[in-house]
């Protein structure tokens, strides 16, 4: 038809073929072209910037006998985004249109090289410009965020003359994104009074707002204004919903939500199935995953979590296995998951199978993995392997001293344990934290050492400031019961700024009962029976304190009053691990599906002592 004559239709075409990277077609065009045409090397310019050929790009520039703005801006900011800043920088320099475009285009695109500071200063530069559109704003508002600098970046969002439903967004999702969650559910109220319309990512950036707030009444509002607005359906604000409503202990909301949503993706799908998790509600849990179309690591994660959370570990192992089986590869986070349910189960083999894994993927290095793994062999008795893994460690954070301090303690290598503590001080910036001390005075009381975990009770608040709690006060008064110091423990007691817990008492008790002080003894028998009245808890305490010192009358009188409230004590729990099973036994529980042929070989075990004797 001869329509390329015409030299707008020869220009879309030419770029339609350039999209497609259709080389004949691209030659043939470019004959109809008579002659320089500013516009075709524009569009040749920034074909050859998205197929990667840079110098391709650079030359076709430099020959160029004119140019304009569109010429300066394509080429600065495509050389930026192929990380070539100081290539671009040299052609920002040579501009001689130095306007709003070109100057956006060059902070944005430092902001993209991770360049932020240097996108600052250029902003100070910027800022004596006279003429600013809103998208510059925006983007010096992104620089300030990707520099952590919410304070300047919400000055630059206060000082703009105009705002859109892009940059109340912006700065709505920013805040949101740093944790000032407050604040961003407040500036949504502003915008919304201002008359702008929320668009969708608006919309998600505040429900998870108000959901790390956990303001269920606040997010039904939001979702009364997503019905009205009609964006129920999308599913990017369903994901939001779901997490909102789960995170609210309200799952059964977020099961509304998600059965409401027409299309459901894959994180729409792992929000249900962590939501029922976090809420210890794991039939429905495992009936979404089951039902999942596609899954994904977060998808197993959340289930191991879920079972985790409820302490069947039994089960959070099997789901372990079956994602290994099904071909997904296991995340850091799933093996930190794992390898806290074995240092819960004490159970060594798991670890060691874990740990094998983690080695074969290459994951020891990384600090959550390491700190998982020297925790689950301190609690596993190993405290050799446990040892190891920490003096290992390039840097060590406070979650990994803790667990390396308390881990010797808990496995009576109280002096060691200390020693560790100094040595932290002495050689890291990390400070002691409340568990830390927990761990200092456990071992101290072990130890024997009164004096010295005296000394560091009293410098938690002095030197530290850390206001000690119930369970540090309790370790106190176990140190001076177990030394005999039994008038200066109830002393200590009569002192403390809180309320004693059971366990004080109970501690108390124990040294009365190892010293003979029957005087003290029965006091303390008292206020714990008082504390009873209050914290039925504290009968199985007295009930056991009874018990161990021989007196079973009282213990007895005890348990008959503890069968009056309806208080029920949890029952004794044994395990033992045999190929990779973990057997486990409670006091007359006859549930272990192999129960008649271990009392078999219990009663022949029986006879044959008796008949030896």
């Amino acid at each position: 038809m001869g329509l390329s004559s015409h030299k707008y239709i020869a220009v879309k075409l030419l770029i339609m073929y350039l999209d497609s990277r259709k080389s004949n077609e691209i030659n043939q065009m470019l004959k109809e072209f008579d002659g320089f045409n500013l516009v075709v090397h524009n569009c040749l310019i920034t074909a050859n910037l998205q197929w990667g050929d840079a110098a391709n790009a650079c030359q076709l520039f430099d020959e160029m006998p004119e140019r304009n703005e569109v010429s300066w801006t394509s080429l600065i900011s495509g050389l930026l985004k192929q990380g070539k800043v100081e290539e671009a920088m040299d052609y920002f320099e040579r501009n001689p249109y130095s306007d709003v475009f070109s100057w956006t285009a060059v902070i944005t695109g430092l902001v993209y090289n991770r360049l932020s500071f240097r996108g600052m200063v250029m902003f100070k530069t910027f800022d004596m410009m006279e003429v600013k559109d809103v998208v510059s704003w925006t983007t010096m508002l992104d620089v300030y965020v990707e520099m952590g600098d919410m304070g300047e970046a919400r000055r630059v969002f206060d000082e703009m003359p105009e705002r859109n439903e892009v940059t109340w967004s912006a700065m709505i999702a920013r805040l949101s994104q740093s944790g000032d969650w407050e604040e961003a559910a407040r500036l949504f109220e502003e915008m919304v009074r201002c008359g702008f319309k929320p668009n969708i990512s608006c919309y998600s950036s505040v429900i998870s707002a108000l959901a790390s707030l956990k303001a269920l009444q606040g997010g039904r509002s939001i979702h009364g204004l997503v019905l009205k607005s009609g964006v129920d359906m999308n599913v990017f604000v369903g994901c939001s919903l779901i997490d909102l409503y789960c995170k609210c202990g309200s799952s059964d909301d977020g099961r509304l939500v998600f059965d409401s949503l027409p299309h459901k993706n894959v994180v729409c799908w792992n929000s249900m199935v962590s939501g029922y998790s976090s809420n210890g509600i794991i039939s429905e849990a495992v009936e979404v995953f089951n039902r999942m179309p596609q899954r994904n690591n977060v998808s197993w994660n959340s289930l191991i979590v879920g079972h985790l959370g409820v302490e069947d570990f039994d089960k959070a192992f099997e789901v372990f296995h079956q994602m290994i089986l099904c071909g997904e590869q296991p995340s850091k986070s799933s093996f930190s998951s794992i390898l806290r349910a074995c240092a819960s189960l004490a159970s060594l083999e798991r670890g060691k199978y874990a740990h094998t894994k983690v080695l074969k993927l290459g994951f020891q290095c990384d600090i959550f993995i390491d700190t998982a793994l020297l925790d689950m062999y301190a609690k596993s008795g190993e405290i050799t392997s446990s040892l190891r893994i920490f003096d290992r460690m390039k840097n060590k954070n406070d979650v990994a001293w803790t667990a390396m301090i308390q881990g010797l303690a808990e496995n009576g290598f109280a002096g060691e344990s200390l020693q560790r503590f100094e040595e932290m001080g002495n050689t890291s910036s990390i400070a002691p934290n409340e568990l830390i001390f927990l761990s200092v005075l456990f071992a101290c009381s072990h130890c024997g050492f009164v004096e010295k975990g005296l000394a560091y009770f009293y410098s938690m608040e002095k030197v530290y400031g850390i206001r000690p709690n119930q369970r540090h006060y309790t370790c106190v008064v176990d140190m001076l019961s177990r030394a005999g110091r039994l008038r200066e423990a109830e002393e200590f007691i009569a002192s403390m700024p809180c309320e004693p817990e059971a366990n004080t008492w109970s501690a108390l008790l124990s040294g009365c009962r190892t010293y003979g002080d029957e005087e003290l003894g029965s006091r303390v028998s008292v206020k714990l029976a008082e504390l009873a009245e209050a914290k039925p808890g504290a009968y199985v305490l007295l009930s056991n304190s009874y018990a161990s010192g021989g007196r079973w009358v009282d213990a007895m009188k005890t348990r008959d009053v503890m069968s009056q409230k309806g208080i029920k004590k949890s029952g004794g729990c044994s395990w033992m691990e045999l190929r990779n099973r973990v057997h486990l036994f409670y006091s007359q529980d006859e549930s272990h599906d192999q129960w008649r042929e271990m009392q078999w070989i219990l009663q022949l075990l029986n006879t044959e002592r008796e008949s030896y004797f």
